[in-house]
């Protein structure tokens, strides 16, 4: 929270993203539970009892991303049907939306060996589709907001980390409904469309914001989706249009109760970062370093590192390949231009986790070396 505030800390912060990120049990026996295998122990141990604790939660039992499974309102079943067939290894599910005379399907599909649902086939295909889901009316997608097990949440962590909010923006509920490429070609092509879904969306997440950053004040929030307007997808001006517009308020409405509203946004940043500080975000992440990403965190911190708590700066894709040697120069680099200057603050962080049930000791070691790294700096 000093970090947050802008105050002097005697080190940065590490955090493992997703790994305490999320409310792991090692112990629950489900076939699907990747954390249960012998593998993920030592590194759910090392990340619970020697890094900076951010435990992403959401306070709704409904989400407008994610109709499936709604317990907000009886009516959400007058339009969407869902089965599911689970042969131990494989879980499939098909959900049916049938609105305005059109059947719309999707299906999702999850494997036993790895964290991840993969759609397959997604709602939307064209305009004639999403005509059709905006025809579906918005107390469909009414939430049932609870802050209480964020409250619990926090005081079992006690001083060994913070609850942070976690929350898509209007962008990511919509694109998310879509393959990419039908994604891409009609938020290009149909642009008045598409802002009528995006406030289809926003009419569900802002209100959201609002209550629970009234209930919740003070806290680390964390907004994903406007990559979905980075480079190479769309051009700057689309992301000031489909992001910019609808997130400024979102943030707003976070800092009106005194909380912090951190961006999530992989990829390329060097021509939206001023659009990302212009919205008054309080902190970025997860700044991916050159080739994925266009900048060099230092540079980051140069241009609004006096505004944005730096959250990053390091690739899954190095703490699971390289040799430990080489993965320590990286953290090194990423400590140094992290810290180097004046600036707000620096949180040393992952972009992503791994998600297959087995790990190898090499990703091992780098995640200590991580916090050994942080320990000594």
């Amino acid at each position: 929270m000093a970090t947050l505030r802008g105050e002097p800390v005697d080190r940065p912060p590490v955090n493992f993203y997703e790994i305490t990120g999320f409310s792991i049990d090692a112990t629950d026996p489900d076939p699907y539970n990747i954390y249960n295998s012998p593998d993920w122990q030592p590194l759910v141990q090392l990340a619970e009892d020697h890094t900076d604790i951010i435990r992403m939660m959401s306070p709704v039992r409904a989400r407008s991303i994610d109709p499936i499974g709604s317990t907000a309102s009886g009516c959400w079943h007058e339009f969407f049907r869902e089965d599911t067939i689970d042969d131990g290894e494989t879980r499939v599910t098909r959900t049916v939306l049938n609105v305005a005379g059109r059947e719309l399907t999707q299906v999702t599909k999850r494997e036993r060996q790895v964290n991840t649902v993969w759609t397959v086939e997604h709602l939307l295909k064209d305009a004639a589709d999403v005509e059709a889901y905006l025809k579906i009316p918005d107390e469909v997608f009414e939430e049932h907001i609870d802050t209480a097990p964020l409250e619990a949440e926090e005081t079992a962590l006690g001083d060994r980390g913070i609850v942070m909010v976690d929350t898509e923006d209007p962008l990511c509920a919509a694109a998310a409904l879509f393959s990419m490429e039908d994604y891409v070609v009609l938020a290009f092509a149909e642009p008045a469309l598409f802002h009528r879904l995006l406030e289809k969306m926003a009419r569900v997440i802002q209100p959201r914001t609002a209550e629970v950053s009234r209930r919740f004040p003070g806290r680390l929030w964390r907004i994903y989706g406007p990559e979905y307007a980075s480079e190479p997808y769309l051009p700057p001006h689309l992301f000031d249009a489909y992001v910019v517009r609808y997130v400024t308020p979102m943030i707003r409405a976070i800092q009106a109760h005194g909380g912090y509203a951190r961006v999530h946004c992989h990829g390329r940043l060097k021509n939206i970062l001023d659009l990302i500080a212009g919205m008054g975000a309080d902190a970025l992440d997860p700044i991916e370093p050159p080739p994925q990403g266009d900048m060099e965190l230092g540079a980051v911190r140069q241009r609004h590192g006096r505004q944005l708590v730096l959250f990053g700066n390091l690739e899954i894709a190095d703490i699971e390949m390289l040799p430990t040697p080489r993965f320590a120069e990286k953290v090194k680099r990423a400590l140094d231009q992290g810290t180097a200057g004046e600036g707000r603050g620096f949180v040393l962080l992952p972009s992503a986790s791994p998600y297959g049930r087995t790990l190898s000791p090499g990703t091992l070691r780098n995640y200590e070396t991580m916090v050994q790294l942080v320990r000594d700096w």
